[in-house]
């Protein structure tokens, strides 16, 4: 007979290896579902048996990936043709708003903010009685759990926003009350981000001392290998991401400040399709790369120019390129801004201060490469996808 130790520790090794995992999925950037893609692969290899529950671009994604992906109803900020509007975003919490779908060229009406909070909850917690799982976990989608907490299941939450302390969302920060006590619920928070003082969401994380769920928290790193990868410095890189409108809005600053200049520049729309190129001046524009010729693009760069996006962040990072950000919503506006000052990046506003920095990153390259360089000696150390599979299968 074996020993009561030894019993216990091979039935807590079966249970990890045979557990069931719901991760639901936040539609607010395609960051949240860039993460977890990786994630839910690396469970399944373990022998984790996986659902997924997302909407809108985020539920296409996962569905290609993953055989049991559900649909749910998404919560998403209200956006036009030039991107997230946030004072219409405030509005939309409680009130339903017209809005001009610029791919399908017509007028709808966005349900308010509460009424798809109301929708998604019951979508979810349909799959929670469904599903039975020994563990939720939540990139992003605060609306899961309470649900989790009612039905007494063990919840992981994956975010890289709490309480931002920067720009606008300062004024807008509901991290001190609402979101509080939604987040307060989960058994464990996950930030896939460097720890203090090398966080790149650090002002969209905010200042945590003396919240409700400060000693559940831990940084674990990014979850992309940051092993650097040294490439050649031909040209400058401008990965474009985002809806349409947004697309156009940093492309419209991008042209003509780099037609002027002598650099080679190849820019990705991040439009899926057939694929497409064309020439203006010394940039060539790709409707939208593939994920080689992405990596490609990024390794030979002189300097990167992009949003300000998380993911790509720490692609920068990786490839130990400086930066340019052009941020068109709150949350990149902070990343770029900690770039800025960690002395990897600029941010930019306008096509004036586009030529302005493009100017003084080719002065100071060497410093802004140094910089990068040794932000990713901190990051390399770090594997945040490790330490989050760790995490999730001891959270029973």
């Amino acid at each position: 007979m074996l020993p009561l130790r030894l019993t216990l520790k091979l039935i807590y090794a079966y249970r990890c290896d045979c557990m069931r995992l719901l991760f639901t999925c936040s539609e607010l950037g395609l960051g949240h579902v860039s993460r977890i893609i990786p994630l839910g692969k690396r469970l399944e290899q373990d022998g984790c048996e996986i659902f997924f529950l997302s909407g809108g671009k985020a539920y296409d994604l996962l569905k290609k990936e993953f055989e049991h992906t559900y649909k749910c109803m998404p919560i998403v900020w209200y956006e036009n043709a030039s991107g997230i509007v946030v004072p219409a975003s405030m509005i939309n919490i409680l009130l339903p708003l017209p809005v001009f779908n610029a791919e399908n060229h017509q007028f709808e009406t966005k349900n308010s903010n509460t009424m798809e909070i109301i929708h998604r909850s019951y979508n979810i917690l349909e799959k929670v009685r469904d599903i039975s799982p020994d563990v939720l976990i939540a990139d992003g989608d605060i609306t899961a759990l309470r649900i989790a907490a009612k039905r007494k299941i063990p919840s992981v939450y994956i975010t890289n926003f709490l309480r931002p302390n920067y720009g606008i969302m300062h004024f807008f920060n509901f991290g001190k009350s609402i979101v509080d006590q939604y987040v307060k619920q989960a058994t464990k928070i996950v930030i896939p981000d460097n720890p203090p003082p090398y966080t790149i969401s650090d002002y969209n994380i905010g200042n945590l001392h003396g919240s409700a769920f400060e000693d559940k928290i831990e940084y674990v790193g990014p979850f992309m290998d940051t092993t650097p990868i040294q490439g050649l410095a031909e040209h400058i890189f401008a990965p474009i991401s985002g809806p349409i409108g947004t697309r156009l809005k940093i492309l419209k600053t991008l042209l003509p400040v780099l037609q002027r200049t002598s650099i080679k520049t190849i820019i990705s729309l991040g439009a899926p399709g057939k694929k497409a190129s064309t020439k203006f001046g010394n940039c060539e524009i790709h409707n939208w790369l593939s994920t080689a010729e992405r990596q490609e693009a990024m390794k030979n760069a002189k300097y990167v120019i992009f949003s300000g996006g998380h993911i790509t962040c720490f692609e920068t990072i990786k490839y130990t390129k400086p930066s340019i950000c052009i941020p068109t919503q709150p949350e990149q506006g902070g990343n770029a801004a900690k770039m800025q000052d960690l002395g990897c990046s600029i941010k930019v506003k306008n096509q004036k201060e586009l030529a302005n920095a493009i100017q003084k990153m080719e002065q100071n390259l060497h410093t802004y490469k140094k910089n990068v360089f040794n932000l990713n000696k901190f990051s390399s150390k770090l594997n945040g996808l490790d330490r989050t599979v760790e995490i999730i299968k001891k959270t029973v």
